[in-house]
C-alpha cells in the first residue's frame, strides 16, 4: 500500500517551488489539490454555496498573488497557510456583511426517504450552526472544527480575545439548548 501522506508532500514541496517561480501547471496543481478544502470551510462559515464559491475564488487569487512570500517548508504548512486566507476571507465576508440570503444544506439521504439516526443528528447540528449568528458560527467553526485558537480568531476577526470566548461559549450553551430541544421533541 503506499503511503498516501508522503506523495502528498511531496507534491506539496514540488508544486509551491514550482509555483513560485510562476508555474501556471503548478499554480493550477495547488488549486485542485486545496479547492475542496478550501469550499468546505468556506462553507461552513458562509451561509450560502455561492458566497463560498466567491470565498474559494477570492482565496486562491489571494494564494497566487503571495505565493511567492510562503516561506514554508515542513509539511502541511501550505495546507494551514491556505486555510488561514480562507478563513480570513470568509470572515471578512461575514464582517462586511457580504452574504446572501441562507440556503438549505440539502444531503442526498434526506432526498431518499427518512435518514439514518446519524444522519438526522447531522442534519440537526446543520440546522442548529445555521440559527447562530454569521460571528457565533465562525468562532464555533474555526474554534471546534479547524482547531483555531481564540488569539487566531480574535485577531482574524480585529476583536479580543475575550470576544472570541464569549461568543463561543454563548454558542455551545445555544447548541446544546436547541438540540436538547429537538431531541426531547422526538
Amino acid at each position: 500500500m503506499p503511503d498516501v501522506y508522503a506523495s502528498v508532500t511531496t507534491l506539496d514541496d514540488l508544486a509551491i517551488q514550482r509555483a513560485k517561480s510562476g508555474d501556471p501547471n503548478a499554480l493550477e496543481g495547488v488549486f485542485r489539490a486545496y479547492e475542496g478544502t478550501v469550499y468546505s470551510l468556506a462553507r461552513r462559515i458562509c451561509r450560502t454555496a455561492e458566497d463560498a464559491e466567491d470565498v474559494l475564488q477570492e482565496t486562491f487569487l489571494e494564494v497566487c498573488r503571495s505565493i511567492g512570500k510562503f516561506r514554508g517548508t515542513a509539511p502541511g504548512m501550505l495546507t494551514a497557510w491556505i486555510k488561514k486566507i480562507a478563513a480570513s476571507k470568509a470572515l471578512m465576508r461575514v464582517r462586511q456583511g457580504k452574504y446572501r440570503d441562507t440556503d438549505e444544506l440539502h444531503d442526498e439521504e434526506m432526498a431518499a426517504g427518512r435518514p439514518a439516526p446519524d444522519v438526522a443528528l447531522r442534519m440537526d447540528m446543520e440546522q442548529a450552526m445555521a440559527r447562530l449568528t454569521d460571528t457565533a458560527r465562525a468562532v464555533v467553526w474555526l474554534h471546534d472544527v479547524e482547531g483555531y485558537t481564540h488569539e487566531d480568531i480574535a485577531d482574524a476577526m480585529g476583536k479580543t480575545v475575550s470576544f472570541s470566548k464569549s461568543q463561543l461559549a454563548r454558542a455551545h450553551t445555544r447548541l446544546r439548548r436547541w438540540l436538547g430541544e429537538e431531541v426531547a421533541a422526538c
